[in-house]
């Protein structure tokens, strides 16, 4: 079988584990690493070598691997069959757009696009070139995801109240000042929509809808947002958003950067008439109760994205985990936060600061509280009468 020659376009922040991932794949033989492209990217210190450990900091690129400037050179001097964008938000869908257009498949970063009208062309490019487009969404490869997916679909929790996600993270100043489009909703005039809903948590929301069996645009009737922030920034850092799918569940997701320490790990929580299941996405472990009984589990290692794009590739019939089309329902929610009022600041009589320097980082009064206040009761902060979301 000839093997795909894969190319990494954003070799810097996240786009340092794909290019690691690529060089593991091209070791075992499973892919042929063909080249990478950055605008950082200094030309190579000898063919085929990362230069002064810019590319992945611990590990060189393969022999023979190219490196370009941006990805309309690395298309017009390679030949590539798959291409990884992790890259600005903004830039996500007109670089997928030409790798398209170039006749690659695209394993593309969420979010995929910064508003609906792009999501919506690439979607048409899709169908329009027959190639594909996985997106990055690394918890649609959880079996624990698909699991709980399931318990939703044959009713074991009863009848679905809703679900409720909660995400309590700390992020330091170094986070916001990572890049030009950190904490951004727009740059440049163009949107970036930047921030807690919609990139920090975004597995939040694409996760609850992935369990509701509610990925596709069509099925997200409407989405109501609320947008705090503690940090000098643009972006909502603290919010909670209400989401109504047209198999009528309510999902609210309740979600801070600014938790005490040390934070805690988000969760996705279905409500059942049954009993409920929670789901804690960044370790696959998933626990139900069903008529007073829990059991606890964590399912064997995800599927890989790349690799389940490639096997698409190959055979037509394993389906893609994170298709393009099944992600128009989080992409709703973006646009709502792309249209909403920018977010409020907090009263800072509510906030306490923390760290010193770059590691400085706010806390809000009691927000972990509240976030879980809202998981449990499908409720925004304001409906919870919490203090700094009812001045």
């Amino acid at each position: 079988m000839v093997k795909p020659r894969v190319a990494v376009v954003g070799v810097h922040g996240h786009g340092t584990s794909h290019v690691r991932h690529c060089i593991d794949l091209h070791s075992t033989g499973r892919i042929h690493f063909a080249a990478v492209a950055d605008p950082q990217l200094a030309p190579p210190a000898k063919p085929g070598v990362g230069h002064g450990g810019r590319v992945t900091r611990v590990e060189e690129l393969p022999e023979g691997t190219q490196v370009f400037a941006d990805l309309e050179s690395l298309l017009a001097g390679a030949e590539v069959d798959v291409v990884v964008i992790s890259t600005p938000i903004h830039t996500h869908a007109p670089l997928a757009e030409l790798a398209l257009r170039a006749g690659a498949d695209v394993l593309l970063e969420k979010p995929p696009a910064a508003s609906l009208e792009e999501f919506g062309r690439l979607q048409r490019l899709v169908e329009e070139t027959g190639r594909s487009c996985q997106v990055g969404f690394q918890v649609h490869g959880s079996k624990a995801a698909r699991t709980m997916k399931q318990w939703v679909a044959d009713g074991r929790l009863g009848e679905v109240r809703g679900i409720g996600t909660v995400g309590t993270w700390i992020r330091t100043q170094e986070y916001w000042q990572r890049a030009r489009w950190s904490g951004r909703r727009e740059l440049d005039g163009v949107a970036v929509v930047d921030g807690a809903v919609t990139n920090a948590f975004a597995h939040s929301s694409a996760t609850a809808l992935l369990v509701d069996g509610s990925g596709a645009a069509d099925q997200v009737s409407s989405v109501e947002t609320e947008l705090y922030r503690a940090n000098p920034i643009e972006s909502d850092d603290t919010s909670t958003v209400r989401i109504r799918t047209t198999r009528g569940t309510t999902i609210v997701a309740a979600l801070t950067l600014a938790a005490e320490p040390p934070g805690g790990d988000p969760r996705i929580i279905v409500h059942g008439s049954r009993g409920r299941a929670v789901l804690t996405y960044s370790s696959d472990r998933l626990d139900l109760t069903v008529d007073g009984i829990t059991t606890t589990s964590t399912p064997s290692e995800r599927d890989d994205l790349l690799l389940n794009l490639i096997e698409h590739r190959a055979d037509p019939t394993v389906e893609l985990l994170a298709p393009l089309e099944q992600l128009g329902g989080f992409t709703k929610v973006l646009e709502a936060v792309r249209l909403a009022d920018p977010p409020r600041e907090i009263d800072p009589a509510y906030v306490t600061w923390q760290g010193e320097g770059s590691q400085r980082h706010p806390v809000v009064t009691d927000v972990s509280k509240w976030a879980e206040q809202a998981a449990e009761n499908l409720a925004l902060f304001s409906e919870l009468h919490t203090p700094w979301a009812s001045q």
